[in-house]
């Protein structure tokens, strides 16, 4: 029977692990893959001229060029595991409750190609003391965005990846997010929010646990 009585909780900009003896290492197995941009840029080109406007005009000069190298930023996370991020575990004597909260992303909606941005928060109760330093959990967030998405996979990407690679007790993922495909087209609802969570191990029988866990969330917002 799990408890989470004793509870560690950090902002998105924390990370207080330390390296200390019981620090293992492990090598990034994946890598970004190189994006074609003049193909990209090609495709937006046709797109302007599709909607009917002067692509030779001052103002659209350069914006081929300019909106392949955002697609570069916001997609470097394709072919990219995420749990390829966990670089560095650490052994502590603990078993008890670490969530951050608040972690911000940027993804794009692969049905639209517009924009999904929102708040991260993960939770896990480490095995054996086996934990992770903090950013490393910011940071799988970070690469599961990065590509074109559904905010139901990205939740379920996040969750296994911790699961994965720091074989936790439990793990809770929990992402809220506006859409833009439902803020500016469509049914035109600016500030609805999305909220999605998946939960492994104990916190997937525990509803107690997940309800503490949903309780640290909202306090202070």
């Amino acid at each position: 029977m799990t408890t989470t009585t004793n509870i560690t909780v950090y902002g998105p900009c924390a990370d207080s692990a330390t390296r200390k003896a019981g620090q293992k290492t492990k090598p990034q197995t994946s890598a970004p893959q190189a994006m074609d941009l003049e193909k990209v840029a090609l495709g937006v080109r046709m797109i302007l001229e599709g909607i009917g406007e002067d692509v030779n005009r001052e103002g659209l000069l350069d914006t081929p060029a300019r909106v392949a190298r955002l697609y570069e930023e916001l997609c470097y996370g394709i072919n990219v595991q995420p749990a390829s991020e966990v670089t560095v575990t650490f052994n502590e004597e603990t078993e008890d409750l670490v969530l951050v909260k608040d972690i911000p992303f940027a993804s794009i909606c692969e049905h639209h190609l517009v924009p999904f941005i929102g708040v991260a928060h993960v939770a896990y109760l480490p095995s054996q003391g086996r934990i992770t330093g903090l950013s490393k959990l910011a940071r799988v967030v970070e690469i599961a965005a990065r590509r074109p998405q559904v905010q139901e996979r990205m939740t379920k990407q996040v969750v296994e990846a911790i699961v994965q690679e720091l074989q936790p007790q439990g793990a809770l993922v929990v992402l809220e997010a506006e859409h833009m495909c439902m803020s500016i087209r469509g049914v035109k609802k600016p500030g609805s929010k999305t909220v999605t969570s998946a939960a492994r191990g104990s916190f997937k029988q525990d509803s107690a646990a997940r309800a503490e866990i949903m309780s640290l969330i909202k306090e202070t917002r």
